[in-house]
């Protein structure tokens, strides 16, 4: 299933209106009980971060200057939010050490972020950006603002076989953290980046991957065909790029998930096992 297939396929839950009810009940006997200080849209915005930087560790750094431009929806290190939509442009401001993604439609600015994930994986350090429903992205002005950024290695665009979604990969520089936030009203994404000051130590990890290629239709058809199974694109020493799946601790396993491909029926294109160290790019 293709990345635009999985989502246009997105439900609406058949007991949404009963969810609704029951939530809109709750928060007329809460607003009975609780101060009018609650009423502050900031504060409610202020006091969802500090409940949520609880689960991520390092967040209360990050957030600690994040300037209070709408409402925070959610702050998170892997996953997704966003709202379905279509025909975003997308385009990017930078400040220090925060990237802010921006999402317009006609030429103003949306309330909402469209559908978005975020993954991160290691050889190298990166994170991985998708956004659905997008139609148009400034990757150019996309590229120099986050090289800009004093703690990014590099960043390349992600190819992907759906005109109405984009992707990008930023690769971080050793040890650097981060943190990623959703607003609403206006809706952007936010990427801060930031180190604790603490040194992670480098280690072997093995991967399944394909050969060397060029970014383009070839490299995107691979990615999108080894989906299910967890695939990155990565760029090569070299400066081409490799489908890898995997990021195994011993090289057992990863001739054991290698196996399991080459007696597929879609299996055609050649893998192997290849390692490098966690903080590097594959030769």
């Amino acid at each position: 299933m293709t990345g635009k297939e999985r989502y246009e396929q997105i439900d609406i839950p058949s007991g949404l209106s009963g969810v609704i009810q029951q939530a809109r009940q709750r928060a007329r006997n809460q607003k009975r009980r609780k101060m009018m200080i609650w009423r502050s849209s900031s504060l409610v915005a202020a006091c969802a971060a500090v409940m949520i930087t609880a689960n991520v560790p390092g967040v209360a750094k990050a957030l600690s200057d994040v300037p209070v431009i709408g409402s925070v929806v959610k702050i998170l290190q892997v996953g997704g939010g966003g709202e379905r939509t279509d025909g975003v442009s997308v385009t990017t401001t930078k400040e220090s050490d925060t990237l802010n993604i921006h999402f317009q439609i006609d030429g103003e600015q949306i309330t909402s972020a469209p559908s978005y994930t975020v993954d991160h994986k290691e050889g190298p350090n990166r994170l991985i950006f998708t956004f659905n429903g997008v139609r148009h992205l400034d990757y150019g002005k996309l590229e120099k603002d986050i090289k800009a950024l004093k703690n990014v290695k590099d960043v390349y665009q992600n190819i992907i076989l759906d005109d109405s979604a984009i992707g990008f990969v930023v690769e971080l520089k050793d040890d650097v953290k981060y943190s990623v936030s959703e607003y609403q009203q206006p809706g952007y994404i936010q990427l801060k980046l930031f180190s604790d000051g603490k040194t992670t130590k480098s280690h072997e990890l093995f991967f399944v991957r394909s050969e060397d290629m060029e970014q383009g239709e070839a490299l995107a058809m691979l990615a999108e065909q080894y989906s299910a199974d967890g695939s990155s694109v990565v760029q090569t020493q070299n400066g081409k790029f490799t489908v890898v799946m995997g990021g195994f601790e011993n090289r057992a396993d990863a001739e054991k998930h290698l196996k399991q491909f080459t007696v597929r029926e879609d299996y055609s294109e050649p893998l192997y096992v290849d390692s490098w160290m966690s903080n590097e790019n594959p030769q």
